[in-house]
């Protein structure tokens, strides 16, 4: 018998309980809390089995810790906030519960965001007995074991690592995002960064773009180069890579949209004064924008997010492609969400299983690479994310500089 409680009930918070609903032998007892009760009752109401709601402020560790202490659960998902991170990993610290998360800590007043501040629980959570497992979705999370995967299938050194993010989805709306919009504007208007040689350099936002032909029908779409916390992960776990970059595809009309809100001031997060209230603009656009959840109905089209790496094994050089493909209206036919959703929920279940039945185990702050891929690797073929890998004959000449 294994209690989970997930604390977010936005879109990926809705697929992580269908999912972990659809597996009743692993997640026996499930709780859904929120800030706003409301929107986990919708979500419950969806479901073929009972689960029980609360509400929460997950930025108040009291109020979590009276939340965790009342429900006694084996395992805590936070799907909520970045910004939330560090207040739920207190609260896990002072009850006793295991942690798992999909993306890393982010200041409220700063677009940055790194794993110091979680790596810094190490000691914290190895002290008390407990795990905590970071950058479960997609990317971070599949990305990260994808590469661990052909680092211990396919190479015996990986050289290159280029991460290629597409979602070839169209949502009929003229600018929306497909997560939450604050944390998707604060992610796309940084500086891009990547590892080379042993360092890290920077770019100007979205200031380097290739064009790639993306497997399966979904054809060329122009990618940018980004920072993605995977990166630092890796760089750190996957020793020895002389190139790691992360690119993510964006639209002509989303981008003319970002430069003209950006131009405008309406992406700041710093607080501004109206009407004699503070306020940040990014926040009010958060507001107006339409609500992600809401646009897994409408939404259209595929994602293939996947890694190519270039090394070698036994001497000779190799070039690789591991990719998975997801289909925006089979998600929604699923669990009413669009595949950005699904794509980052359902690994987060399957991470949440690795820890229950112990497959994955161990005491401190841990990332996913840093365990046996290949039993999580099952796991997304049998939960609706099957993967693809091809060996190339050579790498793709867009990527090589």
């Amino acid at each position: 018998m294994s209690k989970v409680l997930i604390i977010g009930a936005g879109g990926v918070g809705r697929v992580v309980t269908h999912k972990c609903a659809m597996t009743p032998d692993i997640f026996t007892d499930i709780c859904l809390a929120s800030r706003t009760k409301s929107k986990c009752d919708a979500i419950a109401a969806e479901l073929n089995r009972k689960i029980s709601t609360s509400a929460v402020d997950a930025d108040n560790v009291p109020e979590l810790v009276s939340l965790l202490k009342d429900y006694q659960p084996d395992l805590v998902i936070n799907v909520a906030l970045p910004y939330q991170d560090l207040t739920i990993m207190d609260a896990c610290l002072e009850v006793g519960v295991n942690y798992l998360d999909t993306a890393n800590y982010e200041p409220k007043d700063e677009a940055k965001f790194e794993y110091s501040w979680q790596w810094a629980y190490q000691e914290r959570f190895k002290e008390a007995g407990l795990m905590a497992l970071l950058g479960c979705g997609f990317d971070p999370g599949v990305t990260n074991i994808f590469t661990a995967y052909a680092n211990k299938h396919h190479f015996d050194q990986i050289e290159t690592l280029d991460i290629l993010d597409c979602n070839a989805g169209d949502h009929g709306q003229h600018f929306a995002t497909n997560f939450n919009p604050e944390i998707n504007i604060r992610e796309v208007t940084a500086n891009g960064r990547f590892w080379e040689n042993g360092e890290w350099k920077e770019t100007a936002p979205l200031d380097v773009h290739r064009s790639f032909d993306f497997p399966e029908g979904i054809g060329p779409k122009d990618m940018y180069l980004m920072y993605h916390e995977e990166m630092e992960s890796l760089v750190k776990n996957i020793p020895g890579v002389k190139r790691m970059r992360f690119w993510m595809t964006f639209g002509q009309q989303y981008l003319t949209h970002l430069r003209v809100l950006e131009n405008i001031g309406m992406t700041r997060i710093d607080p501004i004064v109206y009407n004699g209230q503070e306020i940040i603009p990014l926040q009010f656009l958060k507001a107006v924008l339409p609500d992600p959840g809401s646009l897994g109905k409408s939404t259209q089209g595929r994602t293939c997010i996947g890694c190519i790496v270039d090394g070698h094994k036994n001497g000779e050089r190799k070039h690789y492609y591991i990719y998975n493909i997801c289909d925006h209206e089979q998600c929604f036919e699923e669990v009413n969400s669009q595949a950005v959703s699904y794509t980052t929920g359902v690994p987060a279940m399957i991470g949440a299983k690795m820890m229950l039945t112990g497959k994955w185990k161990g005491e401190g702050v841990f990332n996913v690479e840093e365990f046996d891929p290949d039993p999580f690797m099952e796991e997304l073929n049998t939960n609706g994310l099957p993967w693809n890998e091809v060996f190339l004959d050579k790498k793709p000449d867009v990527l090589v500089d």
